[in-house]
């Protein structure tokens, strides 16, 4: 299903990735304005939860996008349970940083806790999707995987209904439906505090990205996030412009830019990516 897009939205979703490790969880906004960041190029880590990060490489999201990747590719459905072994063995060796649901998801998994996943509501999670488009036949098999996948990790009713929500958003996307849309009409599908932070994203459209952002919360829970990252698919029709002001706003910005990216080039061409992002540490 849509196989001619889906190594450009995986390759994008970690470009952009390593785009915002550089400023990635640096919450300060004197430190965000006074840090010398090149905003046109990648950027090595400035902050400690990346100790041993260099340019080009990505953040844990980055990295776990990636396992996923890698891990269906010679695969023609989606095995949540081998998956779920498969990423517990990369976790044990795993040098980057280790957040919460990570954390408690390898300890469920110890216990033999099923589903694994904690009672996580980061949003990151959502921006790691794309790589289950390769072994959906269908988009209902594509929502269903989706939820399978989510559940490994971060098995909330929120962060399945945010995954749930976005993995819509983004097959209307790939149908070629226009973004604004396509949200206004996917958010009638949902609860009323749902779509209260869906709304408040659109009604920012036309307000400043940094203090929209860091008014609706740069931290990583969903409450934070999402109306943030609709404010920057509604408002951007330039995927640089939209990162790079995103990553300005500090953050969790590597979780909303892997999010918006996927919707946003869903149905552009693989050009919008700057050229001075390209040089990422990794193949797919």
């Amino acid at each position: 299903m849509f196989e001619e897009k889906i190594e450009d939205l995986v390759f994008s979703s970690l470009v952009v990735d390593s785009y915002c490790l550089g400023m990635h969880w640096i919450y300060d906004e004197l430190a965000l304005l006074e840090k010398d960041f090149d905003w046109e190029k990648l950027n090595a880590p400035r902050a400690i939860w990346h100790k041993g990060k260099k340019e080009g490489d990505f953040t844990h999201y980055g990295d776990q996008t990636l396992w996923l990747y890698e891990f269906l590719k010679d695969k023609d459905i989606f095995d949540e349970e081998l998956y779920s072994k498969y990423w517990y063995e990369k976790m044990k060796n795993y040098t980057g940083y280790i957040d919460g649901s990570s954390r408690n998801t390898v300890l469920n998994i110890e216990n033999k806790v099923s589903p694994s996943g904690a009672s996580s509501t980061d949003l990151s999670i959502v921006g790691r999707i794309a790589p289950l488009l390769k072994i959906s036949k269908n988009k209902e098999e594509f929502f269903i995987n989706v939820q399978k996948f989510v559940q490994i990790t971060h098995n909330s009713s929120l962060a399945l209904m945010c995954a749930d929500f976005f993995a819509k958003l983004l097959i209307l996307a790939l149908e070629k439906n226009d973004i604004l849309d396509s949200i206004l009409k996917l958010k009638e599908q949902y609860d009323d505090s749902f779509k209260e932070l869906i709304q408040k994203g659109i009604d920012s459209k036309n307000q400043n990205t940094f203090e929209t952002l860091r008014g609706f919360g740069v931290a990583c829970d969903i409450h934070d996030g999402i109306s943030g990252v609709i404010h920057l698919l509604v408002k951007y029709d330039n995927l640089k412009q939209m990162i790079i002001n995103n990553a300005k706003a500090g953050g969790d910005s590597s979780a909303r830019a892997m999010i918006a990216t996927i919707i946003f080039m869903a149905n552009k061409e693989i050009n919008q990516l700057p050229k001075e992002w390209l040089s990422i540490n990794a193949k797919i």
